[in-house]
């Protein structure tokens, strides 16, 4: 590895292919596309692809496209002149423009309507464009890293996303693993999740109580590494002593530790463990049983039965 990509973190298998994957293309100019699901640090590793390359004392540009409605999500991206619109009083510099030399972070890119579709294929194949309401073209040289946690290849078979643009996009796709499927990874990332929040915070917190172990090893993480570090920092607050412990978890992930508490048989918590988590998901992705459904590794059916049963239809 001829590269540093300090916020990258872990040893497991998974981990090495995507640090070499991230070593080969960040010297280079080519797009890239970051696939994976929500939490598992996409734009950590748009940074680190950025800090690595000749670009890097230019500005990184991040917009996330998911939470910008149509008309504002153009206007963020390519900017608007004057009285483009109601509320258009003065100019305004779209990330295209204030990433120039620079790379531009497009998060979720699965959520653009086919009209901004249009518009982003034509910067990426004459690197200009013309801002909302005007006339000017604006010229950019910018990298380009995308990132979603959508199957673009199945909007595609539904023609819900170009395929000329998928396929400037698709340049070199890295797949950011889950972190169930690099939980050798887990102890060092809490480890440092509880550095650094025990530091942020003023908090004496300096271990992980065996049960904590536990409980992360076999907690499922439908919100990968946001979620742990969400969880860690609310622990780590909550603690009052320098070892976290079970009782610093939230309550959905507890039982996950029960085998090292001392209980003689936590088979009956299983039941209320499997509804937590669905119900625990459902709310992360704001009640979307589809995306809900992928997320646990099941089908939609299995999906519906289980929230009928568990009485959260």
């Amino acid at each position: 590895m001829s590269f540093a990509f300090p916020g990258v973190v872990g040893t497991s298998p998974r981990m090495a292919e995507l640090v070499r994957l991230l070593d080969l293309v960040a010297p280079t100019e080519a797009t890239v596309l970051l696939l994976g699901e929500t939490g598992t640090g996409k734009e950590l590793a748009a940074q680190a692809i950025h800090r690595n390359s000749p670009r890097r004392e230019a500005p990184f540009v991040v917009v996330n496209c998911a939470t910008l409605p149509e008309t504002l999500l153009e206007s963020e991206l390519f900017g608007h002149e004057r009285g483009a619109f109601s509320g258009a009083v003065a100019r305004k510099e779209g990330r295209f423009a204030a990433a120039h030399r620079g790379t531009l972070f497009m998060d979720e890119v699965g959520e653009f309507s086919p009209a901004i579709q249009a518009k982003i294929l034509r910067v990426l194949q004459s690197r200009e464009f013309e801002p909302l309401g005007g006339a000017r073209t604006v010229k950019v040289d910018v990298r380009l890293i995308a990132a979603t946690n959508r199957d673009l290849e199945a909007m595609l078979r539904e023609s819900k996303f170009r395929e000329d643009l998928f396929f400037r996009l698709n340049v070199f796709p890295i797949v950011l693993p889950p972190l169930r499927e690099r939980l050798e990874d887990l102890p060092l990332l809490a480890r440092e999740f509880l550095r650094v929040y025990a530091e942020k915070n003023h908090r004496p917190v300096k271990t992980l109580a065996p049960e904590v172990e536990e409980a992360f090893r076999h907690y499922p993480w439908p919100g990968n590494i946001r979620e742990l570090e969400n969880v860690i920092e609310r622990g780590v607050i909550i603690c009052p002593g320098e070892t976290l412990t079970l009782e610093d978890l939230p309550p959905g992930i507890q039982p996950y530790g029960l085998g090292l508490t001392g209980e003689e048989d936590p088979e009956p918590n299983l039941a209320e463990l499997e509804r937590q988590l669905i119900r625990r998901t459902l709310d992360k992705v704001a009640g979307r049983r589809r995306q809900a459904a992928e997320i646990l590794g099941i089908s939609l059916d299995e999906l519906n039965v289980k929230m009928r049963a568990y009485g959260l239809d």
